[in-house]
């Protein structure tokens, strides 16, 4: 059966603006990182400004010091296996080797499919099919781990995902590109939206690549912005 996207942002900073500010301020002073960070008097808003200039100049390992983690549910296996091609990403993901699935497994639909009648009842008969057959090899002594060889890309699957605001920032620009595929386009955009209710200076960096760019450096633009050739 399908289920909804879920996701929550389950570890951030709650002084992540001293952390990076202190990160900033160690560059460029004479003082001590633990004596810049234990004398931090200036407001919000001067902290914002110094922060904004050092990303500005692309120096993002200030912003490296910044750990966040999600839980995630109900997402595709199609869509984790783009995840974590993240290579500064940490996943713990629900194992198809030691959960057995019971009875019809959850799977995820894509919209391009939910959206045909004809190709839905099609879908749905399919992943019927393959629970009927997953229960029968497990019914027949077949381990959890070599009965998932049948289990679809659809399968929903569960994971905490843990990356950096850089990665972050990374990720957002690729993925929210509407030329990334919905699903994984629509995790990010959830992960961002979060870290954006607790940090909204960090909405104008949570974006796609051609806003910070100022074009579009795919081969072909989806009339968001243009090509860097026009």
């Amino acid at each position: 059966m399908e289920k909804e996207l879920e996701v929550e942002l389950i570890s951030i900073p709650d002084n992540l603006l001293d952390v990076i500010y202190t990160a900033c301020r160690t560059c460029y002073s004479a003082d001590g990182a633990v004596e810049i960070f234990n004398k931090i008097t200036d407001d919000n808003e001067k902290k914002l400004n110094l922060i904004r200039r050092v990303i500005s100049s692309g120096h993002y390992s200030t912003i490296e010091h910044i750990q966040l983690s999600f839980a995630i549910n109900n997402i595709s296996r199609a869509a984790t296996h783009q995840l974590v091609r993240h290579r500064h990403m940490s996943f713990s993901q629900k194992s198809q080797r030691y959960v057995k699935e019971k009875g019809d497994f959850d799977y995820i639909i894509p919209a391009s499919i939910k959206n045909n009648t004809e190709l839905l009842k099609k879908f749905t008969e399919h992943m019927n099919n393959v629970a009927s057959l997953y229960e029968y090899f497990v019914q027949n002594d077949i381990k959890a781990e070599d009965a998932r060889a049948i289990l679809p890309n659809a399968a929903a699957s569960s994971l905490v995902a843990s990356l950096n605001l850089r990665e972050l920032i990374h990720l957002a620009n690729l993925r929210l590109c509407t030329r990334a595929q919905l699903e994984i386009r629509q995790l990010t955009k959830k992960m961002c939206e979060l870290v954006v209710e607790r940090e909204p200076w960090l909405k104008e960096h949570l974006v796609p690549k051609c806003e910070r760019l100022g074009y579009c450096d795919e081969d072909k633009s989806c009339g968001r912005m243009k090509t860097k050739n026009g």
